[in-house]
């Protein structure tokens, strides 16, 4: 394992979780949320969302609600999860040229 690397810059490096188990809420029932931490500012954004959605359904959530705002991000770390393993998320990465990082859930230290 090795440290995280501290970002030079807004948008370098950011972590991505999923929350899950929350008690249903809102007018559509959201069970869970996804967490995006923005190392450089020492920030988070939290997106309703439901346990069972896809990547299909998370790729919509981060762009409409994330990156037209914010502009793609450099480095994403989040553990092993398939929203993130998934070949559209896999194709979305070399596209804008972010890097996954996948790291062990609920452990500061990225997998080698």
């Amino acid at each position: 394992m090795i440290k995280i690397q501290e970002p030079s810059r807004p948008l370098e490096i950011v972590h991505m979780e999923w929350l899950d188990g929350l008690p249903p809420g809102g007018d559509r029932s959201y069970n869970s949320c996804l967490v995006i931490f923005y190392r450089f500012h020492k920030t988070f954004i939290s997106l309703p969302c439901h346990k069972d959605d896809t990547a299909l359904d998370t790729d919509p959530l981060i762009w409409n609600r994330v990156l037209t705002w914010t502009g793609t991000f450099t480095n994403i770390i989040s553990d092993k999860d398939s929203k993130f393993t998934s070949e559209m998320w896999t194709k979305l990465h070399n596209l804008f040229g972010t890097k996954l990082s996948l790291s062990i859930a609920y452990c500061p230290k990225l997998m080698v």
